[in-house]
């Protein structure tokens, strides 16, 4: 690939991380069968992913600050800069041994998302971009999907769990969303989610309650690969509120007059 030398960091970071993962899936495909131990299991796999990435990622640019979801944030000596890493986004898939999760890593400048990659290990497929420089899927140049039409359109989220207060509004949001659309997937990652937009899989995306790392790799490619990406809460802030909705652009004002309501 050719890229920046901090891309170059990142995909480096990214593929020594899925090494790891994809060892440690292997042996959770075996435990999910049994839940004791597996949850146990599961949380060292992500710690000690994250700790590759940031030994990584820190080692080459050691004045960089620094947010993940297992180790909090730090401040670098270069104010203006950081790295957003989620080291595993998908964590119950990988718990219950299904082959879609991913490493998540960004790189913040001045406040605006510049560089993003999601590694999807399981199936070997590395997504990045930056900005000006498009965005990608290994060696295939990506693009949102060409779609005009709301109901020919497949869209994805995350449906809360547990109880979460925002499950009133996600169930609206479906209610008005899936008459008017060909389906809506949850599949469980949202970088992931944010990548198949890029790569036109997905016509769109929409989720509330999501942290920076879920969603910052996933800002730059999608807007590399041609698509629109708001705050679900117009004048909002995408990573800071962690509310987002994109699209391609032919559907993406009917698209999020559906789900702003």
């Amino acid at each position: 690939m050719i890229g920046s030398a901090n891309l170059n960091i990142m995909v480096k970071a990214a593929r020594k991380a899925g090494r790891s993962l994809v060892k440690d899936f292997r042996e959770v495909e075996n435990l999910q069968v049994s839940m004791k131990g597996a949850g146990d299991f599961v949380s060292k796999a992500d710690i000690a992913a994250e700790k590759i990435l940031k030994d990584e990622l820190m080692g080459a640019r050691p004045t960089y600050g620094w947010i993940a979801e297992e180790g909090g944030s730090e401040a670098g000596a270069d104010p203006t800069r950081r790295w957003i890493v989620d080291p595993l986004d998908g964590t119950t898939n990988f718990l219950h041994g299904l082959p879609h999760w991913a490493i998540s890593i960004a790189l913040e400048h001045k406040g605006e998302v510049v560089a993003g990659v999601i590694f999807d290990a399981a199936k070997d497929e590395m997504f990045f971009a930056e900005k000006g420089a498009g965005a990608w899927m290994n060696d295939t140049r990506l693009r949102v999907s060409g779609r005009h039409k709301m109901i020919e359109s497949i869209f994805a989220t995350g449906l809360p769990f547990g109880g979460r207060s925002d499950l009133p509004l996600t169930l609206q949001d479906l209610a008005r969303l899936m008459p008017v659309c060909a389906g809506v997937r949850r599949w469980g990652s949202a970088a992931l989610d944010m990548a198949y937009v890029a790569a036109g899989r997905y016509d769109g995306f929409w989720e509330r309650r999501l942290n920076a790392w879920d969603l910052a790799a996933g800002v730059v490619l999608v807007r590399e690969a041609g698509g629109l990406i708001e705050p679900l809460t117009p004048g909002g802030n995408i990573l800071e509120d962690g509310e987002v909705i994109c699209a391609n652009e032919p559907i993406f004002s009917g698209f999020a007059k559906v789900i702003r309501g």
